[in-house]
């Protein structure tokens, strides 16, 4: 037996709640594994609040992160108290995810815990943060260096905005952070944004070339915020797109795109193949600052998981959030 956050679903009502679970309701799969820590990102409190039809099928375990230690293993990569990370690949929408005691799942889903990383700093890190390197890697591959300019963050108070912020940063970029809660700046300027710009002005409609400003772009949020980001790039500048917290519409035209030779990079972390993930969380280990990682994570116990879910949509939580499933040494 183990505790699980389930969510269920009786007709057209959806409920989340803390359950007893018991073990040979596990999914198949060919790693079974103790999580001691998972996060709680925005694709989990839609889940969990049932704001949007992020689940496939119920009962449903939410969580698409999680970091724990291998308790029974028939894939060959992996033994016996190997730790190990989880994002993506459709854990927390498709298959029990991890806001859970245990996770059962495919171990080539699975990436083997970088040294320098506990478990519970992998999941500061979580989704979001790998997400984050994705885009800093999309935008080097499209030549996006500190000499070109100025580098734009939308959404920075949130958790990829967040690790982006301290990233890039971190990377020599002149970084430029947006945000709709201005009591923030101070923690985004410590994060290493050299200037905090209101949201308000991104969010009225544009036209469809602006001054060029930005060399470079992360965006979180799509919509018209991503729309007048385009506008305002530099020549062959590029936004890495990864969220769509202001809605899926694209309302831009193709001008930033035939006569500036912009760059709209879409970032997906969900499917992203295992080579680059490896490589992204090699990077983490290499360009976060743990104290910068330390001052964006707060961690709340399992019990906090389904109130926090409705506050982190409300906007009213910044940075990373961790979840305490179970004690654990590392």
């Amino acid at each position: 037996m183990f505790q699980a956050i389930l969510i269920e679903k009786d007709g057209t009502d959806v409920r989340a709640g803390l359950s007893t679970v018991d073990d040979d309701r596990l999914p198949a799969g060919d790693v079974t594994v103790r999580v001691t820590h998972s996060t709680l990102n925005y694709k989990d409190a839609l889940a969990i609040t049932g704001k949007a039809p992020v689940v496939r099928s119920y009962p449903m375990v939410p969580g698409i992160d999680f970091a724990g230690v291998v308790e029974h293993s028939a894939h060959p990569a992996y033994k016996a108290g190997d730790k190990v990370v989880l994002n993506g690949w459709g854990v927390g929408e498709q298959h029990w995810g991890g806001l859970a005691e245990k996770a059962r799942v495919n171990g080539d889903w699975l990436v083997p815990l970088q040294s320098p990383f506990t478990l519970r700093q992998a999941m500061a890190i979580g989704t979001a943060g790998y997400t984050a390197m994705l885009c800093v890697m999309a935008l080097e591959r499209h030549d996006v260096t500190p000499n070109k300019g100025e580098v734009l963050v939308t959404g920075a108070a949130g958790g990829v905005g967040s690790v982006a912020v301290a990233l890039l940063s971190k990377l020599g970029y002149e970084v430029v952070a947006v945000t709709g809660r201005p009591e923030e700046a101070d923690y985004l300027k410590a994060l290493g944004a050299k200037e905090v710009l209101d949201r308000a002005p991104f969010q009225d409609p544009g036209k469809p070339l602006a001054k060029e400003r930005w060399a470079g772009a992360v965006d979180v949020i799509g919509g018209q915020i991503l729309a007048n980001v385009c506008a305002a790039m530099k020549y062959r500048g590029t936004v890495a797109a990864c969220g769509l917290a202001g809605g899926m519409s694209l309302p831009t035209t193709v001008a930033p795109f035939i006569l500036r030779g912009v760059t709209l990079a879409g970032v997906d972390s969900v499917m992203c193949p295992r080579e680059l993930r490896i490589e992204a969380w090699r990077r983490l280990a290499d360009d976060l600052d743990p104290a910068k990682l330390d001052g964006l994570t707060r961690e709340i116990a399992f019990s906090d998981v389904i109130p926090t879910a409705a506050s982190l949509l409300d906007g009213q939580v910044r940075g990373r959030v961790t979840v305490a499933i179970s004690p654990t040494p590392a």
